[in-house]
């Protein structure tokens, strides 16, 4: 697999790396309840066959965004045998409820402790916007990261963000970063940090890494089937996770894309595509611009699962409600806005609707995208009620 030196960091890292916020599960709706084996064996694939970047968080995988999940405790198991030598292993801080210095260190140690490591490749203050930045920044996050440098607990530091172009360029200008984590693909080339970031960063000397690459499957699941056979026409042996990705691959600033797979067939197709990252054509990006601008038409709420926003204290499932309601307006065509309403009384349990959304507000200061879900609920009830 192609890798390309990352940032001022100097390493050669793998284009492709395995995100361990969706592995596979024994149960659907229990988040805790991971298919260890079909887990590891997925890594460990990936890593035989050139992914050398793994990345989990302290919240992934668990039913609270304080309590630890499981996704570190799956990566400790799946990186023995000689695995952790073959790779660089990223996890992160959860700045949203550390109180001061010492519990961040406390953290860290907790982290090593539970991926059974001496110490963290890549270290990131998770999930950083308007909200969670000065009250991690004052709380002594700098100090923190400088002594877990010096003392080897951690070899580069970094972030994942979440808000603004403004706030990012606060933000990437106030430590020496070793890397940047944003989200960006087709559809999200001026949202939160964008194309704008991703270049302040490359020019800055950071290692840059992609998440959300296919918008949470949005990009794979919900293209319009008039915008994929326009796609068909311009490539037709290519997948919508191909165009996605080499898309990507295509911008020489974008060093890794973090790919969340679930299944081993996604394992097997991201890796087909990371072996062959062939730039984009001017034909091709047009092709491409066809498939945004019918997106930007016609999509309503932009949801990306990511399930920060949960638990909901009424048990509202909030991106399953958004999923549904962006489906309904997807197509202009009767027969698929009533084939959304079936999946949605279908698929949503009643406990989990809108209808139980008492607009507390809760979901709005986790929800990475800014969203005012208490108002989009009622959009969606409009639809769906």
């Amino acid at each position: 697999m192609l890798k390309k030196t990352f940032g001022k960091t100097g390493l050669d890292l793998s284009i492709l790396g395995f995100g361990c916020m969706r592995l596979p599960l024994t149960n659907p709706s229990d988040p805790t309840a991971i298919d260890a084996d079909l887990a590891t064996a997925m890594i460990r694939k990936s890593i035989d066959q050139g992914v050398n970047y793994i990345d989990t968080a302290w919240p992934y995988h668990g039913d609270s965004r304080i309590e630890p999940g499981r996704s570190e405790l799956l990566v400790a198991q799946a990186l023995k045998g000689g695995y952790r030598e073959k790779v660089h292993l990223a996890t992160k801080l959860p700045t949203w409820f550390i109180q001061d210095q010492k519990q961040m260190n406390t953290v860290l140690d907790t982290q090593l402790k539970r991926l059974e490591t001496p110490y963290i490749d890549f270290y990131l203050a998770h999930n950083l916007n308007g909200i969670v930045w000065p009250g991690i920044r004052d709380k002594g996050l700098f100090r923190f990261l400088d002594e877990a440098l010096k003392d080897g607990r951690i070899k580069h530091a970094g972030f994942s963000f979440h808000d603004r172009y403004e706030i990012f360029e606060e933000i990437i200008k106030s430590y020496d970063w070793s890397f940047g984590q944003i989200q960006y693909n087709y559809l999200d080339v001026n949202y939160q940090a964008g194309q704008r970031g991703l270049k302040l960063a490359a020019e800055r000397g950071l290692g840059t890494i992609i998440m959300e690459p296919l918008r949470g499957g949005f990009l794979i699941n919900h293209v319009p089937e008039e915008s994929q056979a326009n796609l068909r026409g311009a490539r037709p042996d290519w997948s919508l996770a191909t165009w996605a990705l080499r898309w990507l691959w295509s911008q020489p600033e974008v060093n890794l894309v973090l790919s969340g797979m679930s299944t081993m067939a996604q394992v097997e197709e991201n890796l087909a595509i990371a072996s062959q990252p062939s730039v984009l054509t001017e034909r091709d990006l047009a092709a491409l611009g066809q498939v945004v601008d019918l997106f930007r038409e016609r999509l309503k709420i932009n949801c990306t699962s990511c399930g920060y926003c949960l638990p909901c204290p009424q048990d509202v499932n909030i991106p399953k409600n958004f999923s549904y309601y962006n489906d309904y307006f997807l197509v202009d065509s009767e027969e698929v806005r009533s084939r959304a309403k079936f999946y949605f009384s279908a698929q949503v349990a009643e406990h989990e609707t809108f209808a139980h959304c008492v607009h507390c507000g809760e979901c709005e200061e986790k929800c990475p995208q800014k969203l005012p879900i208490s108002d989009l609920m009622d959009e969606v009830a409009k639809v769906f009620g």
